[in-house]
């Protein structure tokens, strides 16, 4: 990653509301949270990236108790998440009159196709990393997504 992408991801990070982000590309991994007391941005990003000094966010973050009820439940542990890899809108089935693609307590396989998101007019379908079985359905259908926001937590087989 440039410092310029760091940069760009740092400006969207500050607009946005989200509380955490995590990119993992070509074996470098950066990871932006909000400081709950003070509203700053830090960065975590192991080598190669070297670690960057940011500024605190214009906005103050909302108060802790006020984040709680958008944030999706807590997972067990064995549970996996299924985050959405890019902005655009969730849409849990191909049409508008067609039955979703899988549902609460469906099983699912490796490369399964659990929704899609359209962004910039292009359809992207989301497929299942792991066999096991959808425990929770995290994004409302229709409505906008962000990059990283979790859609499905998944409990593995």
């Amino acid at each position: 990653m440039t410092i310029d992408e760091i940069k760009e991801l740092l400006r969207v990070f500050n607009d946005s509301g989200v509380g955490e982000l995590e990119i993992e590309r070509a074996g470098e991994r950066l990871r932006l949270r909000r400081a709950p007391s003070e509203g700053a941005v830090l960065a975590v990003a192991p080598a190669p990236l070297a670690p960057i000094s940011l500024p605190a966010a214009p906005a103050p973050a909302p108060a802790p108790q006020a984040l709680a009820p958008e944030r999706p439940p807590e997972p067990a542990e064995q549970q996996v998440f299924v985050k959405s890899p890019i902005v655009g809108t969730f849409y849990e089935s191909s049409k508008p009159d067609a039955p979703p693609f899988v549902q609460v307590g469906d099983a699912v396989e490796p490369g399964q196709i659990l929704c899609i998101i359209e962004s910039m007019k292009l359809m992207n379908e989301i497929p299942a990393e792991i066999a096991g079985t959808v425990v929770a359905k995290l994004a409302e259908n229709g409505k906008p997504v962000e990059y990283g926001q979790p859609l499905f937590a998944i409990q593995p087989r």
